[in-house]
């Protein structure tokens, strides 16, 4: 499943979270770090919706694919 991902540089580095998984976010000191990093959180938060919805169809189901946004520094 593709999920676009919102990135953010930061005095601490970059912010990166998931607009269409509520709560799924990270953060890393480099870019390429966040990007590592989201992809472990959301697949923490697929296992967990996976497990809370054992019996039930779910749409978080499929690989992981990435669209990065980047957010302008003015934001």
């Amino acid at each position: 499943m593709k999920y676009k991902v919102n990135i953010k540089e930061t005095s601490e580095g970059y912010a990166i979270w998931v607009p269409g998984l509520p709560g799924c976010w990270s953060q890393g000191k480099t870019e390429k770090e966040a990007l590592e990093n989201i992809k472990d959180a959301i697949q923490a938060y697929l296992d967990t919706v996976e497990e809370l919805s054992k019996d039930k169809e779910s749409r978080y189901q499929g690989q992981t694919q990435l669209t990065l946004i980047r957010w302008p520094e003015s934001y």
